[in-house]
């Protein structure tokens, strides 16, 4: 049995939705971890306010307070790839992330993810994540070390005043292996929650998802794209990717949803979160930053 070292966080709503206590509210948000498992975590201390205080099975539901809780895995697995820290200063922390490494606790994940390896490297204990990279994908994320100065890179992402640079390798349709380079495509559609609910789908309506796509280098079957995205849907780059009809290299969601299984470390997905640039909020310096992996996969 493996128990996080440390707390996952999730702030309750403002209305109660019909639960009085947070206990009801956990069990109602978490149905799969089930009524006895939360009431063992809360017996043995596992779940409490961020200020510290317990929570009990009894403890009111109260708007809007943030709520930590302690997971466990029977086993968890362990990500042999060795993330780095690029910058840091007294507000924000640059980490470049492996593949397969996630960026929180979730699934079979509690100890082994990016912001507890960073918590123990640093001894920073209000770390907090500004925005999320799939576990699949490496690359640049940015943390906040500052909860004064935090909305403010919050507010980077939710009006798009970030630039965010992937990079992706494909193989590549007949078409494409002859087409004269670069192949450039501006994608707009919809992107909407499928079944089962961790994955999405392209979806007819206003569209609310949107990239540039870049074709700018190829070797026989495969292509390197660049890929900058404008909106922030989850899984945008690998369906959009997919639209285009070049699922991105060793992606184990689309076009096929694979059966789940260990992770392959030989065949991580291909790809990457190359470069972040932004206005600093606070002092208006410009910031850019360019992670130091390379996809393996890469066209010579």
């Amino acid at each position: 049995m493996s128990i996080a070292k440390t707390a996952s966080e999730i702030t309750l709503p403002p209305t109660n939705n019909g639960c009085r206590t947070v206990f009801e509210f956990l069990c109602q948000r978490f149905p799969k971890i089930g009524e006895a498992v939360w009431r063992e975590r809360m017996a043995a201390g596992k779940v409490h306010w961020h200020q510290g205080e317990l929570i009990s099975e009894r403890t009111p539901f109260l708007p809007s307070r943030r709520v930590c809780y302690y997971r466990e895995v029977t086993a968890e697995p362990v990500i042999p790839f060795a993330h780095r820290i690029l910058y840091q200063d007294d507000l924000i922390l640059i980490a470049d992330k492996p593949h397969f490494l996630p960026v929180t606790p979730g699934g079979d994940y509690v100890n082994e993810c990016l912001l507890a390896r960073l918590k123990r490297d640093t001894g920073l204990v209000d770390l907090v994540p500004v925005h999320r990279l799939d576990r699949d994908t490496a690359g640049l994320v940015l943390f906040s070390l500052n909860p004064k100065s935090r909305p403010g890179y919050y507010q980077l992402f939710v009006n798009g005043s970030i630039q965010k640079q992937y990079q992706a390798v494909a193989r590549l349709t007949p078409q494409l292996q002859q087409a004269a380079l670069p192949q450039r495509w501006q994608i707009d559609n919809r992107i909407e929650k499928a079944t089962p609910g961790f994955i999405n789908r392209i979806a007819e309506g206003e569209p609310n998802a949107r990239s540039s796509i870049e074709l700018t280098e190829r070797s026989g079957e495969l292509g390197l794209f660049q890929l900058q995205p404008h909106t922030g849907k989850t899984h945008q780059l690998r369906l959009h990717m997919l639209s285009l009809g070049v699922p991105i290299l060793y992606d184990r969601y689309y076009p096929e949803l694979l059966p789940k299984q260990a992770p392959n470390f030989s065949q991580p997905l291909q790809l990457l979160a190359k470069q972040l640039s932004f206005t600093d909020p606070t002092n208006g310096e410009a910031r850019h930053f360019e992670s130091g992996f390379e996809l393996q996969e890469r066209p010579a």
